[in-house]
């Protein structure tokens, strides 16, 4: 059975050394000393290794079972639900006044990574909750934050996101669920959802959905979409569930993978609804939830990556497979292990180096969550709005390329499901196509993030990697090997966003055939950014006699390899998008 062990050196590098966290001044930072966030760390990685890891392949070998209506989770998730609820995990960056901790996010991001990687479709159903959770604390009235928020913070309560239906999926204008007013200002909903992770179960006494729907008589397309509160069960005045709602779940999704949460289809048949927001204003409403739930899925690429390369690891050090070409490594056994080959090496360090540039990109992103919700600086929040796509998308792709490399090192046994290194690929696919489809995250990226206000923020971006370079000039440790490549790979983001000013006006297909390789591009890009800063700040470490010079100086080895052998593809990338739309739209739709 695959293990887990929770990377909690490295998260305590990246938030101390990298990102320096207590000596920021965002509100909330200056608790978070090193000490503390240690002891954090230390806490969830035990019930993350010991409880929800041992669950990952019964959830993967169980599913989940639709029983007369009933959802019946796999054995031992209830129990691990309760213990988690029971140690505060499901609110720890949630407001003290609704029961949580009101931690910052890159903590609850950084716990959030443990949980994935130890079991994903067991986090799912508090990550959802969570989501459901901030939008609701975003557009909410005070009664309805009041009614829902104490119980969904601690998870007595869990919560859902209810967008896609059979016939439509990102294009949410063609919805066809209807919401009626009442009388009493409440609504009553009528139609079907698919896809709905965590839609049904029995481990919360209510499961509070966010259901889009259209009031009739409103606008046309995405403009007349409302977001609504729909509970399983009515709350009564005294706040305790009540009479079941007319929701239920009508099948479950048989997936490839996260067979412990329950994918729902969702039936709605007149369930009392109440508007969450603004009338016709739903998206703005969801997309509190979707951007949030964005971040997420983007470190579930991680997550899976980290949890299928441990694992990797453990095999490579231990299967003995040939010799060493240099010499033999294992004299008294009949072969060297695996780890002895420069192949075998190679797939390690693509894995090794994506997963730790992967981990300091998205907690140095989730500081700028923070910075733009605690201190509300707009020039964070709209460098984080460009790079959620990046986050989302680049982070998906690579983790999940990352899980069949570390399916690669065990050979054979790599596919057999003994080993268990299939549900980590398994569990990784479905990250590149839920919350918007990768492609989708493309487009947006290029269509809309790229531009939005005057292209400021990207601009920003480009600011940031000058500006670093420009400040270690002098400093010929990190030249060669860092600062160069990182210049070289930040001309080519440069030059192709150049070509889509030229060439995208005159025919949108160039910037669009290219968006895909244009958010591949800047991954990497901000992943060399984060190579670079963890070199420059290891070789500081090392200069003032760190007590554990190994690991300074095998991230600096790491952070070589990724600008050697993985930062070079930004120039692949550009060359793809410089050959514009021509190749890519040239077949009639008949000649496929």
């Amino acid at each position: 059975m695959p293990s887990y062990t929770a990377p909690v050196k490295d998260m305590q590098f990246v938030l101390h050394d990298l990102l320096k966290v207590s000596q920021s001044d965002i509100p909330g930072y200056g608790d978070l000393e090193a000490d503390f966030t240690s002891a954090v760390l230390e806490e969830a990685g035990k019930i993350t290794s010991e409880v929800l890891a041992p669950l990952n392949v019964v959830g993967d070998k169980e599913g989940c079972v639709l029983e007369n209506g009933v959802v019946r989770v796999p054995t031992g998730f209830q129990e691990a639900f309760d213990q988690v609820r029971e140690g505060g995990w499901t609110g720890l960056d949630l407001p003290e006044e609704y029961g949580g901790q009101g931690m910052p996010y890159v903590m609850g991001i950084a716990v959030g990574e443990m949980f994935s990687s130890a079991n994903q479709a067991f986090s799912m159903y508090q990550g959802l909750t969570h989501g459901a959770a901030s939008a609701i604390l975003a557009h909410g009235t005070d009664a309805q934050k009041t009614t829902y928020l104490p119980k969904m913070v601690s998870c007595e309560w869990t919560g859902t996101m209810n967008l896609t239906e059979p016939h439509c999926g990102t294009d949410l204008g063609l919805m066809r669920t209807k919401a009626v007013p009442q009388d009493d200002g409440s609504y009553k909903i009528s139609g079907q959802k698919i896809f709905i992770s965590a839609g049904e179960h029995e481990m919360a006494d209510n499961i509070i959905h966010l259901v889009l729907a259209k009031i009739p008589g409103g606008p046309e397309g995405i403009k007349g979409v409302s977001l609504f509160i729909v509970p399983k069960f009515i709350v009564n005045e005294d706040g305790t569930p009540g009479a079941r709602n007319g929701v239920s779940c009508g099948a479950l999704e048989e997936k490839m993978g996260i067979h412990g949460n329950s994918t729902c289809v969702m039936n709605y048949d007149e369930a009392t609804g109440y508007l969450l927001g603004d009338a016709h204003k739903g998206m703005r409403a969801m997309f509190t939830m979707m951007n949030e739930a964005r971040i997420g899925v983007g470190m579930q690429g991680l997550t899976q990556a980290e949890a299928a390369y441990q694992n990797a690891v453990i095999y490579a050090k231990d299967r003995l497979q040939g010799r060493d070409v240099t010499g033999v490594k294992n004299p008294d056994g009949p072969a060297d292990p695996l780890i002895v080959h420069p192949d075998i090496r190679r797939n390690l360090m693509d894995q090794k180096s994506f997963t730790e540039g992967a981990r300091a990109f998205i907690l140095w992103s989730s500081t700028l969550i923070d910075q733009a919700h605690r201190s509300g600086d707009k020039d964070a929040d709209g460098l984080i709005s460009l790079l959620t796509p990046v986050i989302k998308g680049f982070l998906t792709d690579e983790g999940y390329d990352m899980t069949v490399q570390a399916q690669q090192v065990y050979g054979g046994h790599g596919y057999i499901e003994e080993w268990g290194m299939s549900q980590f690929t398994r569990d990784a696919r479905i990250a590149m196509i839920y919350e918007g489809a990768n492609g989708v995250q493309a487009l947006d990226l290029v269509g809309r993030k790229l531009a939005a206000d005057g292209g400021k923020h990207v601009m920003a971006f480009f600011e940031m990697v000058k500006t670093f370079l420009k400040e270690n000039d002098g400093n010929e440790a990190l030249k060669k090997d860092f600062l160069d490549p990182l210049k070289a790979a930040s001309k080519d983001l440069q030059a192709a966003g150049m070509y889509f000013m030229q060439n995208g006006m005159k025919n949108p297909n160039n910037a669009l055939s290219g968006s895909y390789d244009f958010m591949h591009l800047f991954g990497h890009v901000c992943l060399g950014l984060m190579w670079a800063k963890m070199a420059k700040v290891s070789m500081e470490a090392l200069e003032n006699g760190a007590e554990d010079a190994t690991f300074y100086e095998t991230k600096i080895t790491t952070g070589r390899f990724y600008m050697a052998r993985r930062l070079p593809a930004t120039a692949m990338h550009l060359a793809r998008i410089n050959s514009g739309a021509d190749t890519v739209m040239a077949l009639d739709a008949a000649n496929f």
